[in-house]
């Protein structure tokens, strides 16, 4: 068949390549793509960054954004923001900190309460979300400022300072960090248990798009809200599970964080919702919702922690890498934009 008069020896190739067109419209492409530089730029530029101690080190950095971005990146999915996700991590700390240490109690009780709680925080902002019809901005915004007041305020009520007491002497504590602060050592590299949890939410959150109809509802949302009830998605029910999934990745790193350090700071975490947006966009997810992947927001986190530790790596300036930072968030959205609708204009 010959070529049309208009249509350009690309295209054509891109038409009789259904698998290639495929591969084009994958929101993860331009992460990967980016990811692949970051590599090469500082496997090039700094000694020390292909050491497998320094892998530890990339891929520790990497999962700690890596378990808030995969559940942030779903919920983006379905056409939402959560500006409480970074505050939110260090309240559910502090919850199993307070709640085991004033009870004297096993340190499970307060991650089983912290677990509930947290969980009860994340159906908070759905559900307020559904009944007010508000923007999820000004819901999450306002649920950010609730909890950055509450940590710093009951932390000060309670323990008289600006910190929690240290739990590493209660019973369960050598269990619970075993499983959520230990390192294990693979291959001669020492990896961080968080990379374990990283990966397991990475995986589920593919499931849930890819395989099951709750992932059909996800994208139905985002796409259009108004078509996806007409055909009977439960709206209110689909949001409300995500905002619950993004609770969950806080609690999981708020564990983490408590018993990494056997105290929390209450003013932590602030500022962190900003990096598990970035590391969702850069994996391709778009800002109106309808469009991203698990394992994009996994590669953005990963580019990410490449960034950030490369940079140190390469003994490069650190005030620089909110610079690279952004570079890379306009490249990598530039790129998906790019890529989709060159595959959309080959169909």
């Amino acid at each position: 068949m010959s070529e049309t008069p208009h249509e350009a020896p690309g295209e054509t190739f891109l038409r009789r390549s259904p698998a290639l067109q495929r591969l084009l419209t994958r929101p993860e492409l331009g992460s990967l793509a980016g990811a692949l530089a970051v590599f090469c730029c500082f496997a090039l530029a700094a000694d020390g960054f292909l050491r497998a101690s320094s892998l530890g080190t990339v891929l520790y950095a990497a999962s700690t954004i890596g378990i808030m971005a995969v559940p942030v990146a779903l919920l983006m999915i379905g056409g939402e923001f959560d500006l409480s996700a970074g505050v939110m991590v260090t309240s559910s700390a502090l919850l199993s900190s307070m709640f085991s240490y004033q009870l004297t109690a096993n340190v499970w009780v307060g991650v089983g309460v912290s677990l509930l709680v947290t969980l009860a925080a994340g159906a908070f902002n759905g559900l307020v979300l559904a009944r007010t019809g508000l923007p999820s901005f000004i819901v999450t915004l306002g649920t950010f400022l609730m909890l950055t007041g509450l940590n710093l305020g009951l932390t000060k009520l309670i323990s008289g300072t600006v910190s929690t007491r240290t739990v590493a002497d209660m019973e369960g504590f050598d269990s619970a960090r075993a499983l959520f602060a230990s390192t294990l050592t693979l291959g001669g590299v020492q990896i961080k248990v968080t990379v374990l949890w990283w990966l397991a939410l990475t995986a589920l959150g593919s499931w849930i798009l890819l395989r099951t109809r709750a992932g059909n509802w996800i994208f139905a949302v985002g796409g259009n809200e108004n078509a996806a009830r007409a055909v009977g998605v439960p709206v209110t029910a689909t949001r409300t599970a995500l905002y619950m999934g993004v609770a969950l990745g806080a609690w999981i790193c708020g564990q983490h964080l408590l018993f990494s350090y056997d105290v929390v700071q209450s003013g932590e975490g602030v500022g962190n919702e900003l990096i598990y947006i970035i590391a969702a966009v850069i994996g391709g997810c778009l800002i109106t919702g309808g469009h991203g992947s698990a394992v994009g927001a996994a590669v953005g986190a990963l580019l990410f922690g490449m960034t950030s530790k490369g940079i140190v790596y390469a003994e490069w300036n650190p005030d620089w890498f909110k610079f690279f930072l952004g570079a890379m968030l306009l490249l990598a959205t530039l790129l998906n934009t790019w890529v989709r609708r060159r595959a959309e204009a080959t169909k």
